[in-house]
């Protein structure tokens, strides 16, 4: 079961930051201490800086925004954690610098960005590659000792485990599952809802993470019952994007609603609407609404209910 979009000529975009670059994560070969020092020094390979959830990137002369590389030798090594992160159709190599800063530039190209602003403007290539960066960052800034004796662990499988040298346990990176639900009635109409620290005005798609020992269907029908009182039926699942802020994967789905009366709960929602599309589209053109970002499997899930893009959105 999926929304019935509308009728419309625009159509609604690809989300961004699923895996559609075309990377090959070579798993297979981050414990090949040999083959991870061949890939470093192959003259195609190329390195990028991640530090605090950004990279360098910079518009090039044909009008692209691309993620700022070098060549492996040019590279920061000094103070910096290596991970490998797979390698293109053509055979270039690719790897990140974790560092406590980026590095400096000559000019006034490149700048800062995280994913929020990078994701909506670079290639997906790019993409798959800075969200593969920041997501190993965040893990290894949070997660630098075993969580079974308290050591200080140390980075293996080219930035893909921590392993502990005093216990021997081994430790990978955290995933934290979380449901996203575009919840539709009867009547064709879309839910959405106000988080209370969200900015004025932005309405979205509910939200939870997963609870131990739970399905992601039934987390669906618990977090639509908890924040607004709706009890939903069918559940439907849609895509997923990967989200490292710090660390979930949003698995989004479409819910068909049994019941319509809404009871916010106050806590995590402040205010729920049902809203027809020519209701969404007063709203947001009138400027009471404002439609949640476009990289996020949010957007993704209202406008393919709505038929197409919606505007301005809150980030």
């Amino acid at each position: 079961m999926r929304p019935t979009p509308a009728s419309s000529d625009n159509a609604v975009q690809p989300i961004p930051l699923t895996g559609t670059g075309g990377i090959d994560r070579g798993a297979g070969h981050r414990l090949d201490e040999a083959w991870l020092a061949a890939a470093w020094s192959h003259p195609t390979t190329r390195v990028f800086v991640v530090s605090g959830g950004q990279a360098l990137i910079e518009e090039t002369d044909g009008g692209r925004t691309e993620l700022v590389m070098m060549p492996s030798f040019e590279a920061p090594l000094t103070e910096a954690h290596r991970y490998f992160l797979g390698t293109d159709p053509d055979g270039v190599r690719y790897f990140a610098l974790q560092k406590d800063s980026l590095p400096g530039r000559m000019d006034d190209v490149a700048r800062p960005a995280g994913l929020r602003e990078a994701a909506a403007l670079l290639s997906e290539r790019d993409n798959e590659l800075l969200v593969h960066a920041v997501a190993l960052e965040n893990w290894q800034r949070l997660h630098r000792f075993c969580s079974r004796c308290g050591e200080r662990t140390v980075i293996a499988a080219a930035g893909h485990i921590r392993r502990c040298q005093a216990c021997g346990a081994e430790h990978y990176p955290r995933t934290d599952p979380a449901v996203i639900m575009l919840v539709v009635d009867e009547d064709d109409r879309a839910l959405l809802g106000r988080q209370v620290h969200w900015p004025k005005g932005l309405f979205s798609t509910l939200a939870g993470f997963v609870e131990p020992g739970e399905s992601i269907e039934q987390a669906v029908i618990r977090e639509v019952a908890e924040e607004v009182g709706v009890t939903v039926g069918e559940v439907a699942y849609v895509t997923s994007q990967p989200w490292p802020f710090p660390s979930s994967l949003m698995l989004g789905f479409v819910a068909r609603a049994t019941t319509t009366e809404l009871r916010a709960d106050g806590d995590e929602i402040e205010e729920a609407r049902w809203f027809s599309r020519d209701d969404l589209r007063a709203a947001v053109e009138s400027g009471e609404v404002l439609a949640p970002s476009g990289i996020s499997i949010a957007a993704h899930l209202v406008e393919q209910w709505y038929g197409k893009p919606l505007g301005p959105t809150a980030w």
